[in-house]
């Protein structure tokens, strides 16, 4: 009987209709567009406007669409993982809207949370389901609505996020392409560098951590940026070695969209060129467990089947890791 992989049968995305600008930004705090792009990569992010929209009004409708594309009943996705750092609610997870909102009634799901390496996180633990037998249908949802936890008056942390985010159908392939790979890290001790000081068990919400402003995104810049550098570009360098890849033999490296000059140092350790590097971080910021989806959904119409690519993250925790999968069709 051949093995059993989990493989990627189709993506989608969706990104809100609002589009915040640096120049928007000028006026909101002292920055400018040339800093904030020669810094980040960053022209313009996407923010989910509306009265009592969370993460998965981001969801939703990319599942829906891509139950469309892939032409799946709803009733037969099993499984559903959402990948978030910004549930709906601290309880039920976002990931039951989201099933129940998308007509997924026999699907169990639970939210994961893992800041920017949310998404691969999900992708490896759905795969083992599949791998196993135990489910032919998964999916897999990365999605963020950073706006909501984006302190909109501190330049440090309001120039790089927005929302977004994409879903992803995982189903048994039995041709060797799909996931082969993974290696996922965490390290405890990064969370004084990159974390939400309140709003949590520890820190429930008062007065004082309102005034305060401790329920927003907190970040220390230059140690999450060397971290960040020699996380995701370690792991992507040791998954290729682990598997006997060169340089040329991989199509496509996802990166997670933190930061260009991030993004460039992965490709550079890995020895890939700009031309194999999905990077839309100039349209969407950082949309946290969004990013990786969101690329694949971009460049779907890219990607053959065989294509050997290598997802990359890294975020606060700190987590990161990579994962080697091949690419189970060609554009439709």
């Amino acid at each position: 009987m051949s093995k059993i992989t989990a493989a990627i049968t189709g993506v989608s995305g969706y990104a809100p209709e609002y589009v915040m600008t640096n120049h928007e930004l000028e006026t909101m705090v002292d920055t400018n567009d040339e800093w904030i792009v020669s810094r980040t990569g960053i022209k313009e992010r996407r923010i989910l406007k509306g009265e009592d929209q969370g993460t998965s009004a981001i969801a939703i409708p990319a599942v829906l669409d891509l139950l469309k594309k892939t032409n799946t009943d709803p009733a037969e996705v099993e499984m559903l993982i959402c990948a978030t750092t910004t549930p709906d609610l601290v309880f039920p997870a976002t990931a039951n809207i989201i099933t129940a909102e998308t007509g997924c009634v026999n699907a169990f799901g639970y939210d994961l949370q893992a800041a920017c390496s949310g998404f691969l996180f999900a992708l490896a633990t759905g795969a083992q389901f599949i791998e196993t037998g135990k489910y032919k249908k998964i999916i897999i949802v990365g999605a963020d609505k950073m706006s909501a936890i984006v302190d909109y008056t501190d330049r440090a942390t309001c120039i790089i996020f927005g929302d977004g985010g994409g879903a992803v159908m995982l189903e048994p392939n039995t041709e060797g392409l799909g996931v082969q790979d993974s290696i996922l890290k965490s390290d405890g001790s990064g969370v004084p560098f990159l974390h939400q000081k309140a709003g949590g068990s520890r820190r429930p919400a008062t007065q004082e951590t309102l005034d305060r402003r401790e329920h927003f995104a907190f970040q220390e810049g230059q140690q999450v940026f060397k971290f960040a550098v020699k996380g995701m570009a370690d792991v992507s360098a040791e998954i290729m070695e682990r598997n006997h890849l060169t340089a040329d033999d991989i199509a496509w490296l996802v990166p997670h969209q933190a930061n260009k000059r991030i993004i460039d140092a992965t490709a550079n350790r890995m020895g890939v060129g700009p031309e194999k590097v999905m990077i839309n971080i100039q349209k969407y910021g950082n949309t946290t467990s969004g990013t990786i989806p969101l690329c694949l959904w971009e460049y779907e119409n890219q990607l053959k089947k065989g294509d050997n690519v290598v997802l990359a993250a890294f975020g606060g925790g700190f987590t990161w890791g990579s994962i080697y999968l091949k690419w189970a069709y060609d554009p439709k």
